[in-house]
């Protein structure tokens, strides 16, 4: 790996596909000073069938070209490599790299806040398979609050409906329903829900809609821009590796053209990608 950029440089945000672009924007507006460049694998999704090692392998890759393009902090804008990679990346791989750049996720945020949001103790956790697997967010949650009952459903027809621009459409009432319908058969008693892939924010109408009364529904975005401030502030150093110009890149692995067009599901704005390799 060849030498890298030591100057201030952009938060790095990094999704196996568009739904990172949800917690880059939750970002952005808390912290609009900086500058970020997102990276989204698009040609090597969906992640969330993929293996421990793969996942593993291809986010390895995209942080370290990351960390080519100046970041020194990479935020995994995505729930499955979150759980499969961040642990294995922090532990031995950033030694290596560089001990002072960092890599964080996106699951402990959530965590973090969700015994807050609950008055009867049950939680309900929507995601891929693979986040739904790793069990991460019951290990997590139970880390620091170990009183709650944490009940998860994998939808794999989610992420799909979204990227396809059916998130409106009557395909979406039915697996949207479903899925909630087989997670309140499993606890009743759930109140909140973790919405805990970050396409899932696109289909909130549709949950919104078929959620029962009183379950409040939990999207990531703000809670992990809210972390990253009390990151920034509680790490001067790393602040101020930050750069601060309020610019944006994005990167793709796929056809840039496709990317910038489907993007616009996602964000209120037009956007110009880069198609890049990684491996």
């Amino acid at each position: 790996m060849s030498k890298l950029p030591e100057g201030p440089g952009p938060v790095g945000i990094f999704d196996s596909g568009y739904g990172g672009l949800t917690i880059l924007e939750g970002i952005r507006r808390r912290l609009p000073q900086y500058d970020y460049v997102y990276l989204g694998d698009n040609a090597r999704a969906p992640y969330g069938t993929r293996s421990f090692d793969l996942v593993y392998e291809f986010t390895r890759q995209a942080v370290q070209h990351l960390f080519q393009q100046g970041c020194h902090l990479v935020v995994l804008g995505c729930n499955t490599a979150s759980a499969k990679a961040l642990r294995s990346i922090q532990q031995h791989d950033l030694p290596g790299i560089d001990p002072n750049r960092r890599v964080l996720g996106i699951i402990i945020p959530t965590a973090e806040v969700i015994g807050s949001l609950t008055t009867t103790g049950h939680v309900g956790i929507l995601a891929t398979e693979g986040t739904i697997r790793s069990k991460s967010y019951n290990m997590e949650i139970a880390k620091r609050h170990p009183g709650l009952k944490v009940t998860g459903v994998a939808c794999p027809m989610w992420v799909p409906l979204v990227e396809n621009n059916e998130a409106g459409g009557p395909g979406a009432d039915y697996f949207v329903k479903k899925s909630l319908e087989q997670l309140m058969e499993a606890d009743p008693l759930i109140d909140a829900i973790i919405l805990g892939c970050t396409h899932y924010p696109i289909l909130l109408p549709k949950i919104e809609q078929f959620k029962r009364p009183g379950v409040k529904v939990v999207c990531q975005g703000a809670y992990v821009a809210e972390s990253l401030a009390d990151y920034l502030l509680r790490h001067p150093e790393m602040e101020a590796r930050c750069s601060k110009g309020g610019g944006v890149r994005y990167l793709t692995t796929e056809n840039a053209e496709k990317f910038s067009n489907s993007a616009q599901l996602f964000l209120n704005e037009d956007v110009a990608a880069e198609r890049i390799d990684l491996g």
